[in-house]
Formats: structure tokens, C-alpha cells, sequence
């Protein structure tokens, strides 16, 4: 389903009141001492996108009869999760360009935005230990873990044309795969989903983040860039090895 068919279009609309709610969460933890901090951050956030990650929370508590107000919490923390590894990508990547404009560290330079990126990390984990369910606090520190260990894996992959399928498949399911799959399966954890239940939606979770990051894969090589907001062929240029390739 495309980020922006009509289809996914009427399934964000089921949760557009939900997401209000996360905006609110979200301005409000953005808050900091330090106003570099609140200025990176909320650039970055405010860049648009479709915030899937916590969409698919939202949707998967809504599936499950969950209705209480930690679904906004940790659809925030998920999104300042995603947003820390986005500040570190585009650092890494040397990337320029991000949903049409500027980013990050084009703007404010590269220290900024890895700080600000350990700030969001550190704020999502202050949100999580609020919850006092140590079962949040596993999934969300796992994923954090996974995460880097894939983008730790793709560096080292980094211009290895011998890459298998499989290998390439592994370092997506970490890298992003692995935040789909821990935001349906806090749905169910939210929702005190039996066992069989939520390894369902961990599952589907990780194939819908496993096809996401294909078909971004793909679009890096035959997208259009002005829909995309950023250039194409930055894969290819960083010497990632895709499926595509």
C-alpha cells in the first residue's frame, strides 16, 4: 500500500483524532532547558512524513479494543525513537535532502543533530519507564538495540557487492523492520493480548516494515524525486547494496 494511495489516505483517517493527541504528547515532551534542543527537534518533526510508526500503533490498539491514553504515550515515543535514528542517518549518510528540504545537519551542522538525536533517545526512554511496565521497556530498549546493530551492519556492508539477498533482508528487518514490528506489538501488550495474539501482530508488524523499506529501496531508483522529497540515487552514491541492485 503507497504512503500516499487513496487507501491509505481513509486508513489514517479512521485514527486522525488519535494522531491530534500524539501532536500534544509529542510538543509537549519536546520541551527542553536548552533551546537548540526544541529547535532541532521540532524542525525535524515537523517535516511531514506519515508518522506510520505510530499510526500502526494506533491502528493495532484500536483492532485490539484498546482505548487508553498510554496509546499516545508510546505513539510519541516510538516517533522520537525514529526521529533520533533519521538525525543519526542523514549524519552518517552525509545526506542533504529529506522530504523536500534541508536537513538537519545541512541546517544546524552535524554535532547538533547527533545531540539532539541522543536527546530524543534519552526523553523516548524517560516516557517508557513512566508506563512502569517492564514489558514496554523490554520491547522499546530491544528495538532501540536491533536498530543499531542493523545500521551498525549496513556501514560494514558498505560497498560489498557479494551481499546476498538474505543478508540484505536481515540488515532491513533490524534497521527498520524492527520499530513496525515493536509498535504493533505494544498494541497488544496495551491491549493485555494473550501470547498467540501478540506474536500476530509482532509479525505482521515486521512485514509491513520489511515491505516498507523495499519499496523505499526501489523508489531510490526509479521515484520521482519532487514526490519523494529527496534526491535520488543517494543509495547508490553511499554504496548501499539494495535489493534493487
Amino acid at each position: 500500500m503507497a504512503a500516499n494511495s487513496p487507501s491509505t489516505a481513509a486508513t489514517l483517517a479512521l485514527i486522525a483524532d488519535d494522531m491530534q493527541e500524539v501532536d500534544k504528547v509529542i510538543a509537549s515532551r519536546l520541551q527542553s532547558a536548552v533551546p537548540l534542543v526544541g529547535e532541532v527537534a521540532r524542525y525535524i518533526i515537523s517535516a511531514g512524513g506519515k508518522r506510520l510508526r505510530p499510526a500502526l500503533l494506533l491502528l493495532m490498539s484500536g483492532a485490539l479494543g484498546y482505548t487508553g491514553s498510554q496509546r499516545f504515550n508510546l505513539a510519541a515515543v516510538v516517533e522520537f525513537i525514529h526521529t533520533a535514528t533519521l538525525l543519526h542517518d542523514d549524519v552518517v549518510d552525509e545526506s542533504t535532502l529529506r522530504r523536500g528540504r534541508p536537513t538537519a545537519n545541512e541546517n544546524f551542522g552535524n554535532p547538533a543533530s547527533v545531540l539532539v538525536g541522543d536527546f530524543l533517545y534519552s526523553r523516548a526512554f524517560q516516557m517508557m519507564v513512566e508506563t512502569s511496565s517492564l514489558r514496554v521497556m523490554e520491547i522499546l530498549a530491544d528495538a532501540t538495540n536491533v536498530i543499531a546493530e542493523g545500521e551498525v551492519q549496513q556501514l560494514m556492508n558498505t560497498h560489498d557487492a557479494s551481499l546476498s539477498e538474505s543478508g540484505y533482508l536481515n540488515v532491513i528487518r533490524s534497521k527498520t523492520a524492527k520499530l513496525f514490528e515493536a509498535s504493533a506489538r505494544l498494541a497488544a501488550v496495551l491491549a493485555a493480548s494473550p501470547p498467540e495474539i501478540e506474536h500476530a501482530c509482532a509479525s505482521y508488524g515486521q512485514a509491513l516494515g520489511t515491505a516498507f523499506q523495499v519499496i523505499d529501496d526501489v523508489l531510490d531508483y526509479d521515484g520521482n524525486a519532487q514526490e519523494m522529497g529527496k534526491n535520488l540515487g543517494d543509495d547508490l552514491r553511499e554504496g548501499k547494496v539494495t535489493l534493487p541492485l
